[in-house]
């Protein structure tokens, strides 16, 4: 894993200077805090920060082609670069390294950016064509790696993070109160938005082609949940495949020249994880999980069974209160965004504590909710479909009793239930029927922004498919959930940014593409039958894990928002939501998020709505801070090995 910088002369412009260079891959070293590179000419840089994984000794970045045309830095992973390289070597390709990026280069040399279908990996890379004066940047299949663009003064900077980008000389950040109304709404931003004006990230399943005076950008892949009929193969056979691509999927994942480990959370993802890579480690699995104080969050019960019955040798961070308000200011420092929830910090933690047993890779469950049908929202939308075709039963609304027995959390008795979900009941042609509530819900937290962007609709922010409407409901609502959830949060915020902290790598096999395409064709009952949720899931599970793990409902991951910043509030909270600092930034109303904080102060619980608008405002306030108010930009850490091509003055 790495973290890439570079610049692109799209205009007479000098070339870039090596210390902009350089200053812009400080500022993302902790990606990669083993070895720098550098690559430059009058037209182009390249910068690398390097972790190194594969070929320790020999994998160092830029690596070039043969004849010096082509360059590349890589953050990322090509889990089937072994089998790749030996069809180059037989068409003449000569290799200098054994690392998986040469074999990316050599395959683009081949190929162009129709590589990129032959990719099985999670990465993002820049590659520079000297001869055509032409850069390519790619990103995978469903976003894991981010990558960032913007242009100034007739130059396109990249970069890993955001913060790379903003390193550039003139680059000032400014938050985008549209992005920031699309968080308020969907928890994160739309690609390409970025939280800040001008800055963009390419979308999952994109390159960018740049040249002289032209950018384009174009979609190399797409999720598709055109399902097969019911009972065109026997459930057994669906089941074998599943666990055979999930055990190649790990397998090839485990191909590292560190030790790989594995987050443990209790549930059934991570336990179907580690059980299928023990069959391939080559020793004994070294597992990592999260404890909390709080027993409402708690799952270290599950952890450690299922962690005895594996055989692991496990270890858990136990995360307070106190400890998350302590580390919210760094969790957003790399988040880069605004958050509505605080669950990033206690991961931010966890990765903490596998670096400090010197792991650099990690396999993690995440993915198999959005694919194979995990989340509560997939029933919900069951449950209601089934409602709207008699709208008027109080039978049939009954149902939402055995997704929510704990009526209290939605503050009030079966009648608020039943009335919260009937808004848009019938408007099942809508085809984002399955979302509406969700969004509509968290819509109420615009009222706390200064400038609500509410006037546009969902489907002007939300390109859809052209045969999303041929798909089944459940397709569409994962569908949803993948495009907009997976990739904008769940794997940014709370999976690379938290892990690559710490210089640690995630790795995940349920989001290898042969999964999620097999997946994707599935009939919608083997996801999710009756309410019972990743039903084919469940089946591989009662094979391999204890029925205590694989009987489990699904149980979502959270952590406490406004008891970890009140009674006893950080001094950065009491400054960042006092009025001086709320007109400073100018994003949200005072005297609205006053009222919030009064409520908070109280000790009285905030529903989820306002703990959610409450984490926001935190964020956003944060990152203003950070990042608007008071960037500083830092330089590379004097002694580390650096790799440097500087072709100035060469043709």
């Amino acid at each position: 894993m790495c973290g890439i910088v570079g610049v692109l002369n799209l205009a007479d412009e000098p070339p870039v200077e090596l210390h902009v260079l350089e200053r812009m891959l400080a500022m993302v070293r902790h990606r990669g805090p083993d070895e720098f590179g550098l690559y430059r000419d009058a037209a182009a840089g390249l910068g690398s920060a390097r972790l190194s994984i594969i070929d320790l000794s020999g994998g160092s970045q830029p690596i070039g082609s043969e004849d010096g045309c082509l360059w590349i830095v890589f953050n990322g992973e090509i889990f089937n670069y072994v089998e790749l390289r030996p069809e180059l070597e037989a068409r003449g390709h000569r290799f200098s390294t054994c690392s998986d990026t040469e074999v990316v280069l050599h395959l683009y040399e081949e190929q162009g950016p129709e590589c990129l279908g032959r990719l099985n990996g999670q990465f993002a890379m820049a590659i520079w064509d000297a001869r055509k004066r032409e850069l390519f940047l790619a990103r995978d299949r469903l976003g894991i790696r981010p990558l960032f663009y913007a242009s100034r003064n007739g130059r396109l900077v990249f970069g890993s993070e955001i913060k790379s980008i903003l390193a550039y000389p003139g680059m000032e950040a400014q938050i985008d109160a549209d992005s920031l109304d699309q968080v308020f709404s969907y928890w994160s931003t739309l690609a390409p938005r970025s939280a800040f004006r001008g800055i963009y990230e390419i979308p999952p399943a994109h390159y960018l082609l740049a040249r002289r005076g032209s950018l384009s950008v174009h979609r190399y892949w797409a999720l598709d949940f055109t399902a097969e009929p019911e009972g065109r193969r026997p459930e057994g056979e669906y089941r074998e495949e599943l666990e055979s691509l999930l055990s190649d999927a790990s397998r090839i994942r485990l191909r590292a020249d560190v030790p790989v480990g594995a987050y443990l959370s209790g549930g059934l993802d991570s336990a179907i994880t580690t059980a299928v890579a023990r069959r391939h480690a080559s020793g004994r699995v070294q597992t990592f999980s999260i404890a909390f104080d709080n027993p409402e969050f708690d799952e270290s019960g599950f952890q450690r069974l299922a962690a005895e019955f594996l055989g692991t040798e496990h270890r858990t961070v136990h995360c307070t209160h106190a400890d998350i308000a302590r580390v919210f200011p760094d969790v957003i420092w790399h988040t880069e965004a605004p958050v509505l929830r605080t669950a990033p910090a206690p991961l931010f933690l966890l990765s903490r504590l596998v670096r400090d047993h010197r792991l650099k890779v990690v396999l993690t469950g995440e993915g198999a909710d959005e694919i194979l049908g995990g989340y509560e929202i997939f029933k919900e939308m069951k449950i209601r479909r089934f409602w709207a075709r008699r709208p008027d039963s109080n039978l049939r609304p009954q149902l939402l009793r055995r997704l929510y027995p704990d009526i209290a959390g939605f503050g009030g008795g079966p009648a608020f239930l039943f009335a919260f979900f009937r808004r848009n009941l019938t408007d099942t042609d809508d085809p984002f029927y399955s979302h509406l509530i969700r969004w509509n819900n968290n819509a109420r937290n615009r009222r706390f922004l200064l400038r609500d962007g509410a006037g546009a609709h969902h489907a002007d922010r939300i390109p859809l498919p052209e045969n999303f409407r041929l798909w089944p409901p459940l397709g569409r609502a994962m569908y949803l959930e993948a495009a907009i959830f997976l990739s904008g949060y769940l794997l940014s915020s709370q999976g690379d940014r938290m892990a690559m902290a710490h210089s640690v790598e995630g790795r995940y096999p349920f989001l290898d593409y042969r999964v999620v395409e097999f997946a994707g064709r599935l009939p919608p009952t083997l996801k999710v039958r009756g309410l019972t949720e990743k039903w084919l899931l469940k089946q591989i599970g009662r094979r391999l894990l204890p029925p205590e793990i694989w009987r489990r409902p699904k149980r979502p991951y959270r952590a406490p928002i406004h008891r970890c910043f009140f009674p006893d509030s950080p001094a950065y909270v009491d400054e960042l939501l006092g009025e001086p600092a709320l007109r400073r930034s100018g994003l949200f109303k005072p005297a609205a998020v006053a009222q919030l904080v009064r409520k908070a102060r109280t000790g009285v619980n905030l529903s989820e709505v306002e703990d959610m608008a409450l984490a926001g405002i935190l964020s956003t306030q944060l990152l203003h801070h950070r990042f608007v108010r008071d960037f500083n930009v830092q330089e590379l850490p004097a002694g580390k090995a650096t790799k440097l091509v500087d072709r100035i003055g060469r043709t």
